[in-house]
């Protein structure tokens, strides 16, 4: 199962990081899913930063830097996969 977590607002290729703009909360070890027009991939969170600075997990309204596995488009969509119990 997976739940919409933001979307990306910014991605900077030379460095390989997506800003995300938060409407759910993310933390570090969380995996998360990335989908847009030509984007479409699985990847754990590593880190999060927000002003350079590391955290392990922000919510709704914040803006966080990712450390991407693939580039991103600006608007492509951050859902975190959430394991199902059986």
């Amino acid at each position: 199962m997976e739940i919409k977590v933001g979307q990306v607002s910014h991605y900077y290729n030379r460095i390989g990081v997506a800003v995300l703009a938060l409407t759910d909360t993310l933390k570090v070890g969380d995996e998360i899913h990335i989908l847009g027009h030509t984007t479409d991939f699985n990847q754990k969170v590593a880190s999060l930063e927000i002003e350079h600075k590391k955290v392990q997990s922000f919510g709704p309204g914040d803006d966080v830097a990712l450390k991407v596995a693939k580039p991103v488009r600006k608007g492509d969509i951050v859902y975190k996969v959430i394991e199902e119990a059986e």
